[in-house]
């Protein structure tokens, strides 16, 4: 059964075409050589005789015989054919026993079967030219063309002692071919079938060659990667979801009861009411951040992608948040030294730095320091966002991009945290880089790559100098 699989296998068949085509060629090849080869020995053979019959013809008549003797004597091969004959057909010199029949004596070389002197049953058949001499008397002169029988022995011998291994080796490479990529085809089904029954670290084999099968699989990988990010980040959002959103739903429910059983007066059940809407409000939030960061992930804002000066981001940043630092008594700094594009979606980044320094801006202390900074490093656009407050710690690292993480420390702290996961969802639709250094005192910076990209119907680069 195994070899009826591979037999029928895509690669094997391939294979065996390759070969039929291999064996088809090499076999035209050998015979177009033949053709040139046989065709190469019969002109050549036709200018000897020729030439030998001029040159016997010229001679006075009473050298003919001994030229023809010599010419006969220095063939030891036995190939070479001469006669000479008298005007009434009598042989008077050479080896053949008479004129070829059918044989045209005017000068062109023909095929001619001869009957040499001694062997009267035994016909040859010659390449032979014949010329009337001017006594009337008849020269011919021929030469077997049997080596050409030899040479199509040895190309028949050559033939079979190279296609047949050729052939052999086509379908042997065919076989390990086949073999090789079921195996490795049987190796990805036993770990896709992990996969599907929710082992998501399995990963596909992949080895460190050019090969398309291995940058399938390494692109595989990478997305199989991603899911598992996507599936361990959403794994506690729904326990997160219902924790965070329980809170304010519960205080306002309280509030509400306590209004009912306790408010005496119109001021109190206002009060009562206020605090219920704030927690209604912050339930709200919470359910608009994450629509927010769903249609971020989703891509859904990358078509109105354009031309971005994230030197006025910054500076509308710093103009938002600047009365908001001077209540807290924090100085906020802004240090743009140049201006510089890039290409992505205006309201996503303002929103992403706003977010950044919103968060610098709530977690530093009073008289502590927020700075902004737009540079260029290696080929690179960065936004850096640093303060003064207690940094985040090499564990949080990654901690922090996901929903509604909040540190223990940072637990009395307004906020729903998603501000990091909507920047890293941000960062990530448009192509950069989110980069958290550890340490006292944060530092973020969202890293812009180089590139190309159209823009107003033309190539132009992302980054613009002026």
């Amino acid at each position: 059964m195994r070899q009826l699989q591979l037999i029928r296998s895509t690669t094997f068949r391939w294979a065996s075409a390759a070969a039929a085509v291999f064996a088809v060629f090499v076999i035209v090849l050998f015979g177009f050589i033949y053709w040139k080869i046989d065709g190469y020995l019969i002109a050549r053979s036709d200018r000897m005789v020729s030439i030998q019959l001029n040159y016997i013809a010229t001679l006075p008549q009473t050298r003919r015989i001994d030229a023809i003797s010599d010419h006969l004597g220095q063939d030891s091969r036995g190939v070479q054919f001469a006669g000479l004959f008298d005007p009434a057909g009598n042989r008077v010199a050479g080896n053949l026993e008479r004129t070829p029949r059918e044989f045209r004596v005017d000068g062109s070389v023909q095929a001619a079967r001869v009957v040499q002197v001694g062997e009267p049953a035994s016909e040859a058949t010659v390449r032979a030219v014949g010329r009337r001499l001017e006594n009337g008397g008849v020269l011919v002169i021929g030469r077997n063309v049997d080596e050409t029988r030899e040479i199509s022995s040895v190309v028949g011998q050559a033939l079979a002692l190279g296609l047949l291994p050729a052939l052999c080796l086509c379908l042997f490479a065919g076989a390990w071919l086949t073999v090789r990529a079921q195996k490795r085809v049987e190796e990805v089904n036993q770990r896709v079938q992990r996969i599907i029954a929710g082992d998501l670290r399995e990963r596909l084999p992949h080895r460190n060659v050019d090969d398309p099968f291995s940058r399938l699989a390494a692109i595989v990988n990478g997305m199989l990667d991603e899911m598992e990010t996507m599936i361990n980040a959403l794994a506690g959002v729904g326990n997160d979801i219902a924790h965070d959103l329980r809170t304010p739903l519960t205080r306002a429910r309280l509030a509400l009861e306590r209004g009912r059983a306790h408010a005496s007066t119109l001021d109190q059940l206002q009060g009562v009411v206020d605090k219920a809407i704030a927690g209604i409000d912050q339930s709200l939030a919470i359910i608009t951040a994450l629509l927010r960061l769903t249609e971020i992930e989703n891509s859904r804002r990358s078509a109105g992608f354009g031309n971005v000066a994230l030197h006025e981001i910054l500076r509308g940043v710093c103009d938002v948040y600047e009365p908001i630092a001077e209540d807290k008594g924090i100085k906020l700094g802004v240090d743009i030294n140049r201006t510089l594009h890039v290409w992505g979606d205006r309201d996503l980044l303002f929103e992403a730095v706003a977010n950044l320094v919103d968060n610098a801006i709530k977690f530093t202390p009073v008289g502590g320091n927020v700075d902004l900074e737009l540079f260029r490093d290696d080929r690179q656009t960065v936004v850096r966002v640093t303060d003064s407050g207690p940094g985040i710690s090499e564990h949080e690292r990654e901690a922090v991009l996901r929903r509604f993480y909040r540190s223990d420390k940072m637990r009395n702290t307004p906020g729903v945290g998603l501000g990091l996961s909507l920047v890293a969802a941000i960062v990530k639709l448009h192509g950069f880089r989110l980069v958290i250094n550890a340490g006292p005192g944060a530092r973020i910076e969202i890293v812009c790559p180089d590139k190309e990209a159209k823009y107003e119907g033309e190539v132009i680069p992302i980054l613009l100098h002026k």
